[in-house]
């Protein structure tokens, strides 16, 4: 599992001061960029090389309001690897463990020029099963 910590800004907010909905996919996704740098992957560099990942399906559940200000914590892990995509199970939680979001993530691995699925990296996919 990776963890990646977070601070809510007023820009993350809506008038109320609560976490906009659609900002919570904002947090995962920077949880993912940040295990692949963690990883020492970098996305430019898999450009480059014609790899990129997609988002394929999204399932999310709002369990609890985020605010502004709040220190809170996305835990993220690998709960599928297949040969050219990952299935996440991410969480947002308070130091206490308490969950105030939690998504089920499909990311798809494809050729950019090409626009269609792709093997994922050898060197990803052991990172990533080793992390399971």
């Amino acid at each position: 599992m990776f963890v990646w910590p977070i601070s809510i800004y007023y820009e993350d907010t809506d008038a109320g001061g609560v976490v906009y909905h659609s900002n919570y996919l904002n947090f995962f996704e920077r949880a993912r960029t940040q295990w692949l740098k963690a990883m020492g992957i970098r996305q430019a560099q898999l450009l480059a090389e014609d790899i990129a990942f997609v988002v394929k399906h999204a399932e999310i559940d709002f369990q609890k309001a985020a605010k502004f200000e709040q220190d809170l914590l996305v835990e993220s892990k690998v709960v599928e690897l297949k040969k050219a995509s990952l299935v996440f199970h991410q969480r947002l939680v308070d130091h206490q463990g308490d969950c105030y979001c939690e998504a089920t993530v499909v990311v798809a691995c494809i050729s950019l020029s090409r626009m269609r699925p792709r093997a994922i990296p050898l060197n990803m996919v052991q990172e990533f099963d080793s992390a399971r």
